[in-house]
């Protein structure tokens, strides 16, 4: 699917990720322009049949803050019993200003037929919209998705090449099309110890699983 060849179809969820406060300029886990995309999404969202939005929704001393571990800094990268994680700046710790959604997304909150809070099991991280970082625990959304009879996933938010893309890939393997909306999403960009940033390895991961990159 080429650029300019995307139209909305009947069957078709718009699932925004994490359009919050921590995430956009000013907030603990900032990605650069993660606030410029929000009017965007507004837009967009009032074409869709069936919106989703995601919310990362930590308690305070979650493990995969950097804080939770005295000898490590954020951006670091450790094992936890579930598998690697990168751990973060504290961020969107739940009832507090920065896991609010942004003010300019108002529109698309105001239609969202679900919400998918994530990230609330204080020992597991929650990147994608359909399961834990364990790869195993469930969200739900993927059963809700199915009962809206929605057949393709197009994904828009923050941030690009970890929650968008966690969420995208875990669409395809859950049996729906996903397909990502790259001016509608924003990149945090760390790089990789083999060479390569995450951003990279994100779209090579898209290629493998045929999800479709607009």
């Amino acid at each position: 699917m080429k650029d300019g060849a995307f139209s909305i179809r009947s069957g078709d969820a718009l699932i925004v990720i994490d359009p919050q406060n921590d995430f956009c300029p000013g907030g603990t886990l900032a990605v650069g322009g993660g606030d410029a995309i929000m009017p965007g999404i507004n837009a967009l969202a009032a074409n869709f049949p069936t919106i989703v939005v995601t919310q990362d929704w930590h308690p305070a001393g979650h493990s995969s803050f950097a804080s939770s571990h005295p000898s490590s800094r954020p951006f670091d990268t450790i094992r936890l019993p579930y598998g690697e994680q990168v751990l973060w700046p504290d961020h969107c710790i739940q009832g507090s200003p920065g896991a609010a959604f942004h003010a300019d997304i108002g529109e698309t909150i105001r239609r969202a037929a679900l919400i998918v809070r994530k990230g609330y099991n204080p020992d597991v991280d929650s990147y994608s919209a359909f399961f834990e970082n364990d790869k195993t625990t469930r969200t739900g959304l993927a059963g809700f998705l199915r009962d809206k009879r929605v057949t393709r996933c197009v994904f828009v938010g923050l941030a690009y090449d970890f929650c968008v893309a966690w969420s995208a890939l875990d669409a395809v393997r859950e049996g729906f099309e996903a397909v990502v909306l790259k001016d509608h999403t924003r990149a945090i960009g760390m790089p990789l110890a083999g060479g390569g940033t995450t951003v990279s390895e994100a779209e090579e991961r898209f290629a493998a699983a045929g999800v479709a990159l607009i």
